[in-house]
């Protein structure tokens, strides 16, 4: 008789396992007084689980065993059993007999699938590869998606497992593990990619583009605005640039007149190589706020609206307009529609916190306040992070581009 390993509690998700097999893998072929005494082994068994009486459990699925044994369930569940008592060698064995009668159980080809990985075999792989787009249960299916995602980064196959991260982190955005995973690939996918242009195109507008991008995630926009300009140097019509060139001028030194012009300067060009957009009437409206020219501004932000009404600068800006102007109420609708469209837009809190404050809606004031001042500190304590990493990837990566930047 195998022999369970006695462990805490059993984790939710093994009696969810062994409950929801499908009934009609088991008894199909046994007389209704058999079938009867196989269903109370079952229950029997499902209830030693909750219990946290694994022995007891697998006693109870091997008497079903003894009276039909071709039960897939009975199977599959002493293969849950002997996977979370972490017995892979047995678990495989049970799970391959219960997928043999009954292919079509998903989860058990889940699990044999981390079995064959856990012991070695590539089997494990395409087991995983077959039953992780068809998982239903959540916290299987991370479980999956995590170990498929690492063989494929194992491999170097970094957009295989940038799909994968892709899938696990909408399904867990809070969870730790999948995020530092996610990070890890599309870092390295992303380095990768740059380093193969590169190689490919040394002097390329684009391999300059991509080094201000980095640039400006780093927070050194003033080296990034060099490198917009290098690459335009070699192509002024190269789309997008002349926009993201405007916006890293702008944000350097937003308050000087002529880091204004300058950024206008690049918005209009921007217009006449990739046409107009919500993105650029936005900047070109903060620009003219700035600037106290309020009907300008009003006009950029309404004309963005109108090509995006879902644009948070756009709404937050005529917030900010109406603000100006001494009409409080007419702008909360403005900037709920920013804080929705961009739950982490500090300025955008900041400024319903005091719209309400206007209004003496003192409760709604201070938890947008609130808000707004944890938003901010957490963007500081990620900022200073971003630098520290920048640093160190200037040390760990000298083969790119971005890490040659002189000091």
């Amino acid at each position: 008789m195998h022999h369970c390993r006695k462990i805490l509690a059993w984790p939710p998700v093994l009696i969810l396992l062994v409950s929801a097999l499908s009934p009609a893998a088991y008894g199909a072929q046994a007389s209704p007084s058999t079938a009867s005494e196989v269903e109370i082994h079952l229950e029997r068994g499902q209830a030693a689980l909750r219990a946290n009486a694994p022995a007891a459990a697998v006693k109870e699925f091997q008497e079903v065993l003894a009276l039909d044994p071709r039960n897939a369930e009975a199977y599959a569940s002493l293969g849950v059993v002997a996977f979370f008592g972490r017995d892979y060698a047995q678990a495989s064995k049970y799970l391959a007999r219960a997928l043999a009668i009954d292919p079509s159980l998903v989860r058990i080809q889940a699990l044999q699938g981390l079995c064959e990985t856990k012991l070695g075999d590539s089997s494990g792989q395409l087991l995983l590869e077959k039953s992780f787009p068809k998982l239903a249960d959540r916290r299987l299916r991370t479980q999956a998606g995590m170990v498929l995602a690492q063989l494929y980064y194992q491999e170097g196959d970094l957009d295989s497992a940038a799909s994968v991260a892709r899938v696990l982190v909408d399904l867990n955005p809070d969870n730790l593990s999948v995020l530092f995973m996610a990070q890890r690939i599309y870092t390295d996918l992303a380095y990768d990619t740059t380093n193969k242009l590169a190689v490919l195109a040394p002097g390329s507008a684009q391999l300059q583009e991509v080094i201000a991008e980095r640039l400006v995630n780093a927070g050194d926009l003033q080296d990034a605005i060099d490198h917009y300009r290098k690459a335009l140097a070699i192509n002024p019509r190269l789309s997008g640039v002349h926009f993201e060139l405007g916006e890293a001028i702008l944000q350097s030194a937003p308050w000087k007149l002529q880091n204004q012009t300058s950024a206008k300067l690049e918005f209009e060009t921007a217009v006449s190589v990739d046409g107009d957009s919500a993105g650029v009437e936005s900047a070109l409206g903060e620009i003219a706020l700035r600037q106290s020219k309020l009907d300008q501004a009003f006009a950029r932000y309404r004309r963005a609206l109108a090509m995006n009404p879902g644009n948070a600068e756009a709404n937050l800006g005529l917030g900010k307009v109406l603000m100006t102007t001494g009409k409080s109420a007419q702008a909360v609708p403005y900037l709920r529609a920013a804080v929705q469209s961009d739950p982490l837009n500090a300025d955008a809190h900041y400024r319903l916190a005091e719209v309400y404050r206007t209004l003496n809606l003192t409760e709604e004031s201070k938890r947008e306040f609130r808000l707004f001042q944890e938003i901010k500190q957490t963007k500081d304590r990620l900022q200073a992070l971003y630098r520290e990493m920048n640093g160190r990837t200037h040390t760990e990566r000298p083969q790119t581009s971005v890490a040659a930047k002189p000091d």
